[in-house]
């Protein structure tokens, strides 16, 4: 017997965050499980014909009765009817919903929701208002109509358990995945992308993050100011990633920097550019504060690279002792790390081969896989 999957898309855009990779992943992948029988996507209340037209930037491509569903939706708010489940209970054959950015649509009775982290409420701060309320508005209600939720680390799992007073029975860790493309890249084609890039061919340090303030790029940049000079000229750092917010002040550093001649932005970098960037590198750093699970440490070490990472919230337990770990806020101390990654060819060479051993542990077919059963447990539940 087969499973009817209603999936969220709403992480779909041009530039993909890491939820955005493991909602496309889902929408790109489920229906190729033996026990899904059919899979539907949602944005709102608006049945997606293609979820890669998100990708693209293209129209939505609603069904033709969205229209007519939005009447009927306003009609009923007009006449007093607030439960928007009641009007669409099996929304067309969906028999389990699946949010996979947070939250389940208002009109959904009961679902599967994946919680990425909890940075909204443990770190305020470094989110915009807009989401703060956003999630102060949907996330219990959300968490109240789950069946099962999934987080991608067990870190998260515990720390989910006791915020919400949540049974850990309920909630299951599952492990994003590695894409295929993600390997060391031929010589050739590598030298191809770095031209095109614009980036030394001689290695450099990279960063691939949001710009936002709990990925603390600022943090690095301090620590690759204080490099041996002869380090730090030889090894610039490179920083990708989407714009983000809150991060003026982070933006200027970062212009600095590259005036100086040490630093090199890219901005945000698209997908089929990653794997030549990450192989490119001499060193990879991420010294975000708080993660659920930190993709880009593990696409990197399948690209072969040395990875160092800050020793918060679950980055050493997915980099699995095979990234060097920091202390983001010892600049000196992080420096230091730094500079051995850079040198240290014995270290550089353990670190290769763990690393590629560790990112061979995670895969898409698995985490989809896994949420496939899983799905099943929520129906019978």
């Amino acid at each position: 017997m087969t499973i009817s999957i209603g999936l969220a898309v709403d992480a779909l855009s041009p530039s993909l965050t890491g939820v955005g990779r493991y909602c496309w992943e889902l929408a790109s992948r489920l229906h190729d499980e033996p026990d899904i029988g059919c899979v539907t996507y949602w944005r709102g209340n608006d049945q997606i014909l293609q979820p890669a037209q998100l990708l693209r930037g293209e129209g939505l491509g609603l069904r033709p009765y969205t229209r007519l569903r939005r009447w009927a939706l306003r009609r009923a708010r007009n006449m007093g009817v607030l439960n928007e489940s009641a009007l669409w209970p099996k929304h067309h054959g969906v028999e389990l919903f699946h949010g996979p950015n947070f939250m389940l649509p208002r009109w959904v009775e009961s679902g599967v929701i994946t919680v990425h982290d909890l940075s909204v409420f443990l770190f305020p701060e470094t989110h915009p208002v807009a989401r703060i309320r956003a999630f102060e508005q949907d996330f219990k209600d959300s968490l109240s109509r789950a069946r099962r939720i999934i987080t991608p680390s067990q870190a998260i799992r515990r720390e989910l358990a006791e915020f919400a007073g949540i049974d850990l029975g309920l909630i299951t860790a599952i492990p994003m995945g590695v894409h295929g493309a993600f390997a060391p890249v031929r010589e050739s084609e590598l030298q191809a992308v770095l031209t095109r890039l614009r980036l030394p061919k001689d290695g450099y340090g990279l960063t691939l993050a949001t710009l936002e303030p709990r990925k603390r790029i600022d943090l690095l940049l301090a620590a690759w100011r204080v490099l041996p000079d002869n380090l730090r000229t030889r090894y610039p750092l490179v920083i990708a990633g989407a714009s983000g917010w809150k991060n003026a002040s982070l933006r200027a550093q970062i212009d600095e920097a590259v005036a100086e001649g040490w630093a090199i932005f890219l901005g945000y970098v698209a997908d089929t550019d990653l794997p030549a960037l990450y192989s490119g590198a001499r060193l990879f750093a991420y010294p975000s504060i708080y993660e659920g699970f930190g993709l880009p440490p593990i696409e990197a070490m399948a690209c072969g690279v040395p990875v160092v990472v800050a020793n918060c919230s679950c980055l050493p337990e997915i980099t699995k002792g095979a990234a060097a770990l920091i202390a983001p806020e010892d600049t000196k101390g992080t420096a230091v790390k730094l500079a051995n990654a850079l040198v240290d060819d014995a270290w550089r060479s353990l670190a290769i081969d763990r690393g590629l051993e560790v990112a061979r542990g995670y895969s898409w077919e698995r985490c989809i896989s896994e949420t496939a059963a899983l799905y099943a447990q929520a129906l019978n539940s």
